[in-house]
């Protein structure tokens, strides 16, 4: 795996890997994703090769430019402009009626499609370079921790993928907020950064998803996991069970007043909480200790994406 650098010779390689239909992965403001060119159907298959990736699982397809939108989605709903113009580019990834002639391969043969106009500058740099998008799911295998790092990437895909381009930590953290526009009502069908406070003026959200919505990134019962056991507990019950914690690697907003083999004291905050989180995870897997153990944060509105991302990665503590 090369190892490409921000430097007009290395966003230039990399644009020309892509080109090539090869794999790179690529930093973007969420994670880092593991981008191939969405309109070679080999290197689409290639991801899922190196991720050992469901094919029942669609992939979100990146943008170059606002331009490309309707080269992929089949019809744009009037009360998604305001969103598109509110919050693209960014974190936020859209689900609209596919075109006829998006590759199944891309969207799991639904007749949806998700997209994505991300605002980091070095993906935008090599997407203007290849000018056509593409697909990039986390650059992980299927199901385990997210990369927010070069290196992330680097320890789980070495050998597997052409190259990475080091972009440095990711800022936000976690996988983008995924909104469905394909249906009566607009949902959030993963949630991110984009939360639904900060959807709200502009759109009449549903609650929840309807029966039936489209299948998307990311909603399994259990993802984002450790390779060791790894478990969760609220925190008014962290206390009491203290003493489960002694040979555990913990993370936890509070520190333990039993002191566990391997701790790491998380941000208070939700954004910084998102920032930090996939990469403590990283560091409680391969600290030694055979288990990790998560004191979930506060279950509040502002916490549901940490929260949806670790009630996925962790099982009940007991």
């Amino acid at each position: 795996m090369k190892s490409l650098h921000p430097t007009p010779e290395d966003l230039d390689l990399a644009a020309s890997l892509l080109r090539q239909g090869q794999l790179v992965a690529l930093p973007t403001e969420t994670v880092y994703g593991l981008a191939g060119d969405a309109t070679n159907p080999e290197a689409v298959a290639a991801i899922f090769r190196a991720k050992n990736r469901p094919a029942d699982h669609p992939l979100i397809v990146h943008l170059p430019e606002l331009d490309h939108l309707m080269n992929w989605a089949a019809s744009v709903p009037d009360h998604a402009w305001p969103v598109i113009e509110r919050f693209w580019p960014g974190p936020l990834t859209l689900v609209l009626p596919a075109r006829s002639d998006v590759p199944a391969i891309i969207n799991a043969g639904q007749d949806t499609v998700a997209l994505r106009w991300s605002s980091h500058p070095l993906l935008q740099q090599v997407l203007d370079r290849l000018q056509r998008p593409v697909a990039a799911p986390s650059a992980n295998p299927f199901c385990r921790i997210s990369p927010t790092t070069a290196e992330h990437v680097r320890s789980h895909l070495e050998g597997q993928i052409a190259a990475v381009l080091d972009g440095g930590p990711c800022a936000v953290g976690i996988e983008s907020t995924i909104l469905d526009l394909s249906g009566p009502r607009p949902a959030i069908l993963r949630p991110g950064a984009i939360s639904a406070d900060m959807l709200a003026p502009y759109l009449d959200l549903a609650e929840k998803a309807a029966p039936g919505a489209p299948r998307v990134p990311g909603n399994l019962a259990l993802h984002y996991s450790p390779r060791q056991p790894c478990y969760r507990i609220e925190r008014k019950e962290a206390e009491s069970s203290a003493v489960l914690w002694q040979e555990c690697a913990v993370l936890a907003i509070d520190a333990p007043s039993t002191a566990p083999a391997w701790f790491r004291q998380m941000p208070s905050t939700p954004d910084a909480y998102a920032q930090a989180l996939y990469a403590a995870l990283h560091e409680a897997d391969g600290s030694g200790c055979p288990s990790v153990l998560v004191v979930l944060p506060p279950d509040e509105p502002a916490w549901r994406a940490v929260r949806d991302r670790l009630l996925r990665a962790a099982r009940p503590l007991g």
